[in-house]
């Protein structure tokens, strides 16, 4: 039990914006490369205590659609990299009982050979349960619902017919709860571009902290301040 978490009232699923990488190597004087690859032990720290205090569907956000903008050469250091993250702990997180989803867009500019490792920390890991881990790479909230409204024209689905549910149903993970609780680190207040749809009645934490130096007890400390809110949904206490 973590002190001053009540476990009945743990988020069920959180999502996370992994953010600072860049600004913790600047400050170190060290490549923004550099960064990326001490957020690594902060990932496994985040995706551990998430297990231990029951959280049972974990989103995080690895790539976006927008990194594509950035230097050649930090993009490419980023798909090697997290193919890298992915080779050295799925068998850990598959022991462990984590289920490894991926999602985002499959398109032309994701190595086919990260592909294939995605493919097969999926088919490994498909029948766990313990915990739900959503990798959010090549992602956007916005190309999330242009995908789901291509889908609905594909469908033939008629104005008249078009609702929530029916865009819900089309999303990447139409069985993914809306996320309860969000993270945000490095002193940011954005939700850039992160889970759109789904985050309509989330909570939304954000933490001074870069990625980096994020350790299991920042997560917990943004459920306590998630479970002293009081949720109303648009609805009166």
């Amino acid at each position: 039990m973590v002190e001053g978490v009540d476990p009945a009232r743990v988020p069920r699923h959180v999502g996370c914006v992994m953010d600072g990488n860049g600004r913790w190597a600047r400050a170190r004087g060290l490549p923004r490369t550099a960064g990326h690859a001490a957020g690594e032990e902060a990932m496994l720290e985040a995706i551990d205590a998430a297990l231990e205090v029951g959280v049972g569907w974990l989103s995080m956000y690895a790539f976006s659609t927008e990194n594509w903008r950035r230097p050649a050469d930090e993009v490419r250091f980023l798909m090697n990299f997290n193919e890298g993250i992915l080779l050295r702990n799925r068998d850990d997180l598959h022991k462990k009982g984590v289920r490894i989803r991926f999602a985002g867009r499959r398109d032309w500019r994701v190595p086919r050979r990260l592909l294939r490792n995605m493919d097969d920390a999926i088919a490994m890991t498909t029948h766990n349960r313990t915990m739900t881990l959503t990798i959010c790479f090549n992602y956007g909230g916005r190309a999330e619902i242009v995908d789901a409204v291509r889908r609905l024209v594909e469908d033939g689905v008629s104005a008249s017919q078009v609702n929530e549910r029916a865009i819900r149903s089309r999303l990447y993970f139409p069985d993914m709860p809306d996320p309860d609780l969000v993270l945000r680190t490095s002193g940011e207040h954005r939700i850039s571009n992160f889970l759109l749809w789904e985050l309509a009645y989330s909570e939304l934490v954000f933490a001074d902290v870069l990625w980096p130096d994020f350790r299991r007890e920042h997560l917990f400390e943004a459920i306590r301040e998630f479970q002293r809110r009081d949720r109303r949904y648009g609805g009166a206490s």
